[in-house]
């Protein structure tokens, strides 16, 4: 247990990390979890970037809960042991090997992936029809999510290479995404905690944007009801997009400051 309470003191970092929070609840809840690459960005401008994923991760465990309780009972059954195999297998491979890794190339591969994806998705040749579900598919695809996810926070795009083709219903895609991320952040926590990044300022600072985290979350999985299996999947393209370019600006070492 913390000694004391503490928190970041900083009121421009709350300016930031508020609507941040409220950012990643709304797409964790409603257009698929994996985005707290919107929200480290952000908050990265006032934090150094470890810390920032540091009080993030517990924030992203919470909504997580909230996500697993709005889909709960709903899930792929045959998708979802496949990428959660595959999943915590890239988290451990990222463990092992992450003082060895070039982040740069990383970051760029992935966020040339997440930009190809959907452009394919808009102006490719493709089928109407589902795509198969497929074990080798479905294992490759998760471990480059866990492992990335690790490596980088950038888990989304890897999984959404394999899952958006399989065009399930989009109810069905979230429930089935949601259980995979809340596993992998939960996974991620031992390491976080070993290298001494929950301290009483950053656990504190997390509690207190996890109120605001319940609001983006609840908003997100009221609006999800709202939308058809058309609009909810353009949205995961524009999210994994947009997410691709972020990671191949951190990649090149542009900074929008």
């Amino acid at each position: 247990m913390l000694s004391h309470f503490a928190m970041i003191p900083d009121p421009w970092f709350y300016a930031v990390a508020f609507p941040a929070v409220i950012i990643v609840g709304f797409s964790k809840g409603g257009f698929g979890p994996g985005s707290s690459l919107i929200a480290l960005p952000l908050i990265s401008l006032v934090l150094p970037p470890l810390q920032a994923a540091a009080v993030m991760l517990p924030v992203l465990c919470l909504m997580d809960l909230a996500s697993l309780w709005g889909f709960r009972g709903i899930w792929d059954r045959r998708v979802l042991p496949t990428i959660l195999a595959g999943g915590v297998a890239g988290v451990g491979i990222g463990a092992a090997i992450a003082r060895w890794v070039d982040n740069e190339a990383i970051l760029l591969i992935v966020g040339t992936v997440a930009v190809l994806f959907p452009l394919h998705r808009w102006f490719g040749r493709r089928s109407d029809q589902p795509a198969p579900h497929s074990l080798p598919k479905g294992l490759f695809w998760s471990a480059c999510s866990g492992f990335t996810s690790f490596i980088a926070h950038a888990g989304n795009p890897p999984l959404m290479v394999y899952m958006v083709p399989l065009k399930l219903d989009k109810t069905l895609f979230m429930g089935t995404a949601v259980i995979f991320f809340a596993a992998i952040n939960y996974v991620k926590l031992i390491p976080y905690w070993w290298l001494g990044q929950f301290s009483a300022e950053n656990l504190g600072t997390s509690v207190v944007l996890m109120p605001v985290a319940l609001v983006g979350v609840t908003t997100g999985i009221w609006l999800h009801r709202k939308l058809n299996d058309r609009i909810f999947y353009q949205m995961v393209n524009i999210i994994t997009l947009l997410c691709g370019l972020k990671l191949l600006a951190d990649g090149f070492g542009l900074k929008f400051t």
